[in-house]
């Protein structure tokens, strides 16, 4: 029960659609323009660099609300199971990006958001997310590449965290619990990915620069 009320606290923060509602407020549907996602990247493109920052702040907080919030809720009562509750908590939260029901279930990629859970669940993970994200994108000015990066990193040290007892007081069975909402989200975000993907292997990826605010190409 307490992880279905995770998942269903972090599914409505996650609905909160910060690029469609920014979009809105500038008179347009972001998913009418650019890449036609509603997430960070497609916002910074076609609405430019101030435009980005404020999805991406949005789409970060709603998932460290959610993790926190599961954190409030049964760090008490269930302190053996905390860690997998809050990452209940954030995959609900990411799920609700990616497949917000009002919008015909198609949202963002989730990297954002993800972004949330990582930076809320435990502090010996922002390191690896920064500099896995922030290292592939300045060299290279790919923000799938660092995205999935990210996801990478994240899930191999979720396991080695695990296994080497940063959780106290966990079982094993719920660490491997842990290990497979965690791959079943890694698994996810590639699948979003998966044109991303076949375009970074044939050298045709876009590129995104901070710097620069593109013109608002319809789709």
């Amino acid at each position: 029960m307490e992880r279905l009320i995770c998942l269903a606290i972090g599914y409505c923060l996650g609905l909160f659609q910060t690029a469609y509602f920014y979009g809105k407020m500038k008179g347009i549907d972001i998913r009418q323009y650019g890449s036609g996602n509603a997430g960070t990247t497609n916002t910074l493109r076609v609405l430019g660099t101030k435009a980005g920052l404020i999805v991406l702040a949005g789409d970060i907080i709603k998932s460290i609300l959610a993790v926190v919030i599961a954190g409030l809720l049964f760090k008490n009562t269930h302190p053996d199971t905390i860690y997998l509750l809050k990452l209940y908590a954030g995959m609900g939260a990411i799920l609700g990006h990616n497949f917000p029901f009002y919008m015909h279930f198609k949202g963002g990629k989730g990297i954002a958001a993800t972004a949330g859970v990582i930076l809320s669940f435990h502090p010996y993970f922002i390191v690896m997310g920064v500099v896995l994200f922030f290292g592939a994108f300045f060299i290279t000015h790919y923000v799938s590449l660092g995205s999935l990066l990210v996801y990478a990193g994240f899930m191999i040290q979720m396991v080695i965290c695990g296994q080497s007892g940063l959780f106290a007081g966990m079982s094993q069975a719920n660490l491997i619990e842990m290990y497979v909402v965690t791959a079943f989200l890694t698994v996810m975000a590639y699948y979003k990915h998966r044109a991303n993907i076949v375009r970074l292997v044939k050298g045709e990826e876009r590129k995104t620069y901070l710097t620069k605010k593109e013109g608002k190409e319809k789709i």
